[in-house]
């Protein structure tokens, strides 16, 4: 009887020797598998990303503090991001070519600002009158734009993620009411990008003012007015302090695509877990800015009305029915003279054509009702 359960024993020792062998086999052949995609557990990478926002600037810059820390956690501590706000390590206005260069690793910015440069960029920013940021994402994310984009950033040696939006922004805040379109006329206005273009059109003065200026340059009259983006920012801007009028919508702006852009050499240089971390956190702070302005600004729109008691007002639909036939214009002209900006504009339009009859019985009707 002895016999009989030592042998038992013995057989089931050998059973878990054998299993504990298998799972060392099979530890050993995931770690080979792991190892062969490129993870390297025994370096370590300092990034740098540069902004186009000033130092620790509400949301925008936030947000980017946010993405290195999540950079950080996800990777184990394999991988750091220093953040530096505009102005701290380079000019606002000159994150595209240090990223291009190498110079600095990834940056944060709009790519509106580089419309000189490429004017096909406007349309991964913002196009006046287009579509709103969950119709934006749709088109980046799901439906080919990404790829578009990375085309036309390809001569650059640059990657590009969409890494944040503001939503539906503001229209901006005046020195003088906005009665009719005669009143744009000679209207110094800080606006970035194809909205710049329509107001010139419209017989105004665009001007590209980075964003920790604006409050200067408006008090002592250098601009008559600013846009810049929606209730809560605008009021941590102060905005209200120096001008009269507050207009909305932001026809300009309708769901602004904020990007992440990596130099291209450096970015997959990186071990491929390391990649697609950033790219993670990138997709994460991308969804955080937009719903960060959602929940702030109806609090801060009550603040500029209660506690500020600004003058807000609407535009006229006559200046709204003129601004649209002027965006029209406008984009005609671009891509009449720009075979990149027409290949990326018939892409987009193509897209947006295609979401109308679903808002239309969706997001639409739903707001009406809700209103």
């Amino acid at each position: 009887m002895k016999d009989i359960k030592r042998r038992g024993f013995l057989k089931k020792g050998s059973m878990a020797v054998l299993a504990g062998g298998a799972g060392i086999i099979a530890s050993c052949s995931n770690k080979e598998k792991i190892e062969s995609v490129g993870v390297n557990f025994n370096k370590t990478y300092k990034w740098k990303m540069v902004t186009t926002w000033p130092p620790n600037f509400p949301v925008l810059g936030e947000g980017c503090k946010l993405a290195a820390k999540w950079i950080e956690v996800m990777s184990g501590g394999r991988m750091e991001v220093e953040v530096y706000g505009g102005g701290e390590l380079i000019p606002s206005l000159e994150v595209f070519d240090a990223v291009s260069s190498g110079a600095v690793e990834m940056g944060s910015s709009s790519g509106y600002y580089w419309a000189g440069k490429i004017p096909a960029a406007q349309f991964f920013s913002s196009v006046p009158f287009g579509m709103n940021a969950q119709q934006m994402n749709a088109w980046v994310i799901n439906a080919g734009g990404n790829k578009l984009w990375n085309e036309i950033y390809e001569p650059f040696n640059l990657i590009a993620l969409p890494g944040g939006n503001t939503g539906v922004q503001a229209g901006g805040w005046f020195n003088r009411k906005i009665n009719a379109m005669e009143d744009l006329k000679g209207l110094k206005m800080r606006i970035p990008g194809l909205g710049a273009k329509v107001l010139k059109k419209a017989g105004g003065t665009p001007m590209l003012v980075a964003g920790g200026e604006l409050f200067t340059n408006l008090e002592r009259g250098v601009i008559d007015a600013t846009e810049w983006i929606s209730p809560y920012h605008d009021y941590k801007m102060g905005f209200h302090k120096v001008a009269k009028y507050y207009y909305y919508p932001g026809w300009h702006e309708p769901g602004t695509i904020l990007e992440m852009i990596f130099n291209k050499d450096k970015l997959q240089n990186l071990p491929t877990d390391l990649q697609e971390i950033v790219k993670t956190a990138t997709y994460r702070l991308n969804q955080w800015m937009l719903t960060e302005f959602e929940a702030k600004n109806s609090l801060y729109l009550s603040k500029l009305v209660d506690e500020e008691k600004v003058d807000i007002r609407r535009f006229p639909d006559e200046v709204m029915g003129h601004l649209k036939d002027l965006s029209k214009e406008v984009i005609q002209e671009l891509i009449d003279t720009d075979s990149l900006s027409k290949k990326v504009f018939e892409h987009f339009n193509s897209f947006r054509q295609k979401m109308v009859p679903w808002s239309n019985m969706s997001e639409k009707v739903y707001y009406e009702a809700f209103n």
